[in-house]
């Protein structure tokens, strides 16, 4: 399903015509909530990096979501995996960043980058394996939950049409539903 199809599935659906606007609404925070709901294989990236030596932070992609893996890489070619914590751990076990050594744990800091710990103490190669935000149907005309997983797209959206039309509850009730089906189906492929 590509984003014309959806838009007229909605106003079919609804029977009412939204604006564009409103489309693009309903239609990105149906993403949001799946993307956020559910690890997708398909929407996975790798990026290569350097985490610098005697500095205890790593950037983070612009379009990251959520990770699946962090790993070093030494010097003759070893990837070592980082455990993943929280940013109070790190702070606890390596209370001094000027003390360095090959980084063990890693945390996110921000939304803009992990910390890591213990300070590396050298430059090493990174990994990283993560979930992202792919680009909104709305400006992308397909995307992978249109070409794949139509179903949660269409019924997330109308989840969002139904609420801001302040619905009865038992069509929103059936409408969330009908969403929260296909969410657990794409839950069971993710």
């Amino acid at each position: 399903m590509n984003y014309t199809e959806l838009k007229t599935n909605v106003q079919d659906i609804c029977e009412l015509t939204f604006t564009d606007d409103q489309l693009a609404l309903f239609t990105k925070q149906a993403e949001q909530k799946i993307y956020n709901s559910v690890q997708i294989p398909a929407l996975r990236k790798n990026v290569t990096g350097v985490m610098t030596a005697s500095n205890t932070y790593l950037s983070v992609p612009s379009d990251f979501l959520y990770v699946y893996s962090l790993a070093i890489i030494d010097s003759s070619s070893n990837y070592i995996y980082l455990l993943n914590k929280d940013v109070n751990f790190i702070r606890e076990a390596y209370p001094v960043a000027a003390t360095t050594g090959v980084p063990k744990h890693y945390a996110i800091f921000n939304d803009d980058s992990f910390i890591i710990g213990p300070t590396p103490n050298s430059n090493f190669s990174t990994e990283l394996h993560y979930g992202y935000y792919p680009e909104s149907i709305v400006t992308a005309s397909t995307t992978y939950l249109g070409d794949e997983f139509d179903s949660v797209l269409l019924n997330g959206t109308l989840v969002e049409a139904i609420r801001f039309m302040k619905g009865e509850p038992d069509m929103v009730a059936m409408y969330k539903e009908m969403y929260n089906k296909s969410l657990e189906l794409l839950k069971v492929l993710g």
